[in-house]
């Protein structure tokens, strides 16, 4: 049944540009995780995910929530996929996939004010120009910094311990620099607005209380299974996993020139994401289930520290497009516990 949003402050008059489209497609290829109940922030809006359904809310500019609940594309088909230390890659695949979908249908709703179909080849372009652009960022230019560290004579070459230390160093530096500088892009901080905003609701939905706007407001933006924490699992699994591979794998194999040598050991480093990316998704999943205490507190900090840069204070009308996408999620499940403003349901 249709419902129609009342006067409300809307989203920014101007269309999400394509800069910042791109900027988030970036992010979200290498912090995308995947927790039972949760989601993302898209362009004016907030995606929620449950089990094998998603909703997506977003408000246009004439401040209507305009709200869709949609199966969930996912690669776990399986029941081998699905076992621990299996299942993290093929998560971070799916949850990458029906991420840049929901991004793409965020921007056509704010840009046109209608959802269109997103053709299988767009989704499959827009998928490899976020991957490659994650690659380059995180990847190779931290891999050619540390060599250049190597040329200065401040560091060892990757046979050694120091080079995969300067690379995770890199690591850090370019992601919370790449965050810093995007959140000055008006489009990309209310991105970050949204994304406090679908956090407070989970805590809020969690809590087992009434889910409201003003009860998510009472809420911390931060929340331990975010895609950024999961980031930071990826690079200190990734310096451990890189400073006793590659020098075990160059021990069997080392190619004449520096240039192959190096271009192996990005290649091997690109396949082990594989291993590291199921590795850190078991670890944010017990990082998230320890009760409170010392371990607990240790295993979160970092990512809920570089929350404070992908997260920002939401304002009502976030929060209120939040919980519409949570009850679009839960769909007959959320019942009268989940409380929205009205919005139109296609």
């Amino acid at each position: 049944m249709p419902h129609k949003d009342d006067a409300r402050q809307g989203a920014p008059g101007k269309a999400a540009g394509g800069k910042s489209r791109w900027a988030m497609m970036a992010l979200y290829a290498l912090t995308s995780a995947c927790p039972t109940v949760g989601g993302q922030a898209v362009m004016e809006g907030v995606m929620m995910r449950n089990g094998d359904t998603y909703g997506l809310a977003v408000r246009q500019a004439d401040g209507e929530i305009i709200a869709r609940r949609l199966p969930w594309f996912s690669l776990l088909r399986y029941d081998w996929l699905k076992k621990p230390f299996l299942r993290g890659f093929p998560i971070l695949l799916e949850t990458l996939v029906n991420g840049i979908k929901a991004l793409n249908r965020s921007v056509e709703v704010v840009a046109q004010g209608q959802e269109e179909e997103i053709s299988g080849w767009h989704l499959v372009v827009t998928m490899l120009a976020a991957l490659l652009m994650a690659i380059g960022l995180f990847v190779v230019v931290p891999h050619l910094l540390s060599l250049g560290m190597l040329w200065l004579n401040l560091g060892g070459d990757v046979e050694g311990l120091t080079f995969h230390l300067w690379d995770g160093f890199f690591k850090c530096c370019i992601f919370m620099g790449y965050i810093k500088a995007i959140s000055y892009v008006p489009d990309i901080r209310r991105v970050f607005q949204y994304h406090g905003a679908e956090h407070k609701t989970i805590h809020a939905f969690e809590s087992g209380d009434e889910v409201t706007a003003a009860s998510a407001a009472r809420m911390s933006r931060l929340h331990p299974r975010c895609g950024t924490t999961f980031l930071l699992f990826v690079i200190c699994i990734s310096i451990i996993l890189h400073a006793v591979l590659v020098p075990a794998l160059l021990a069997l194999h080392t190619p004449q020139g520096a240039v192959a040598k190096h271009a192996l050991t990005i290649f091997f480093k690109l396949l082990l994401m594989v291993p590291i990316s199921a590795l850190a998704y078991e670890l944010i999943r017990y990082a998230a289930r320890l009760p409170q205490g010392p371990l607990a507190s240790i295993l979160r900090a970092p990512g809920l520290a570089l929350q404070k840069l992908t997260t920002y204070e939401p304002d009502e009308s976030q929060l209120e497009v939040a919980v519409v996408a949570l009850r679009e999620a839960l769909g007959p499940e959320a019942g009268e516990n989940v409380r929205t403003v009205p919005y139109t349901a296609q």
